[in-house]
């Protein structure tokens, strides 16, 4: 009988440290997490995924995967580990213009769940455009951006508003030697260009794409306009010819230099100019894009956000950690450290961070002004297609005319091909 009691009494305490040992090992090893950023990104939230670590005190591992620095890169490396199988990562930060083409194919998970109206109303409105699909939320804003007209308040008292009045200023402050060029633009065959062209075009009243139709714009006269206003920026020598080779960097550099009055660029070029090494440092303002009269002068909207992928095992710990990256004191921290615009309202008025940037208020200007580029699944395609035609007429291959009915004939039939496949 004592043998039998002292039989269970073993039993029953090496059941006890089974469970034991089973319930340390499992609070041993946390739940993992995996979001692929781009490089600058991954570098820019380095200390928020560290502080996020040791909130989490072993329960949530976030890892952090270091994407290239070419953005659709990125997203080539995205979409290669979805079609081979399921994905090593949880989540994705991605570029507004690539959300369609995900949810599209099935491969991103609704937010809804997690993210509730309060925070919805919370961000600034021109922030929350392209974050939805089918009526889904399916992705969260980290950072705002938008494109800009840096212009030198040293050499002027105030911004052109106009084509005709950038063009003007420009040839005048040239001809007085004051600067070797008037405007400087991101004018490389990339989707760069695409952004400067939807900024100009809204400007002189056109659309690339209506919205909730496929009915293109690019060979309307508000099209053609503005395709060779862009064209007269370099005939005129106000822009350079080598503007045709310019991203953003080659734009900044030259910016930078003094030698430039106007820049076309993303907020990110603030911080830059504002350094000791910059010959304009303290002599720069920020405004929307020219427009002519009676149009609306816009940014092209250039956000990224958090997409959680449809294969994550562990949605919910992913949620957490975008919850925390995109929070207020995570916003604040990307604004003062590496200029990357806010997307929380409250942001815009915060005295702390009012008190240190002047360009704030400009910020939040232009992200009532911003336009979305074509919300569609084929948005890569379509891009490329005016970008080869926009190309063809800087450097002087094409005619506008021409370039701009053949964008707009290849851009209808990669549409219809896609409606006939459906």
């Amino acid at each position: 009988m004592m043998r039998r009691i002292f039989s269970k009494i073993a039993l029953l305490f090496s059941l006890t440290s089974v469970a034991l040992f089973a319930s340390w090992a499992l609070s041993s090893h946390p739940i993992q997490i995996n979001i692929l950023m781009p490089a600058p990104f991954a570098e820019s939230t380095t200390d928020l995924v560290q502080q996020f670590n040791n909130d989490q005190h072993g329960k949530i591992k976030l890892q952090v995967t270091r994407g290239p620095l070419e953005t659709e890169s990125v997203s080539d490396l995205a979409i290669s580990s979805l079609l081979l199988g399921k994905s090593p990562f949880d989540a994705l930060l991605i570029d507004v213009t690539w959300l369609p083409k995900y949810a599209a194919a099935g491969w991103l998970t609704p937010l809804n769940p997690w993210i509730d109206q309060q925070e919805i109303d919370s961000i600034a409105p021109g922030a929350m455009l392209g974050n939805h699909f089918d009526g889904k939320l399916y992705r969260w804003p980290l950072v705002a951006d938008m494109g800009l007209l840096y212009w030198r308040t040293d050499l002027m008292s105030e911004p052109p508003r106009t084509p005709e009045e950038l063009i003007k200023v420009s040839l005048k402050l040239q001809k007085e030697g004051r600067v070797a060029n008037g405007y400087v633009w991101q004018g490389r065959q990339y989707e760069g260009l695409s952004c400067v062209f939807l900024e100009v075009l809204d400007g002189f009243g056109g659309q690339w794409l209506e919205p909730g139709t496929d009915n293109v714009g690019l060979d309307s006269s508000a099209s053609l306009k503005a395709a060779s206003w862009l064209r007269e920026l370099i005939s005129s020598g106000v822009s350079p010819e080598a503007v045709i080779n310019y991203a953003e960097n080659e734009a900044l550099q030259a910016f930078k230099s003094g030698d430039v009055a106007l820049m076309r660029n993303w907020p990110y070029a603030w911080g830059e100019l504002q350094k000791p090494n910059s010959d304009v440092r303290g002599n720069v303002g920020v405004t929307t894009m020219v427009a002519s009269d009676h149009n609306r002068s816009t940014s092209t909207l250039g956000s990224w956000g958090f997409s959680i992928l449809k294969g994550s095992s562990n949605p919910e710990a992913a949620a957490e950690a975008i919850a925390f990256l995109t929070s207020t004191s995570a916003q604040k921290k990307l604004f003062t450290n590496d200029s990357y615009t806010p997307t929380k309202t409250e942001l815009f008025k915060d005295q702390e961070l009012l008190s240190k940037s002047q360009i704030l208020p400009e910020l939040a200007k232009a992200l009532q002004s911003t336009d979305q580029r074509p919300a569609t699944p084929l948005y890569a395609q379509i891009s490329d297609v005016l970008q080869r035609n926009l190309s063809s007429i800087l450097t002087g291959q094409s005619s506008v005319s021409y370039a701009m009915a053949n964008a707009q004939a290849n851009t209808e039939k990669i549409l219809m091909a896609a409606r006939e496949t459906k």
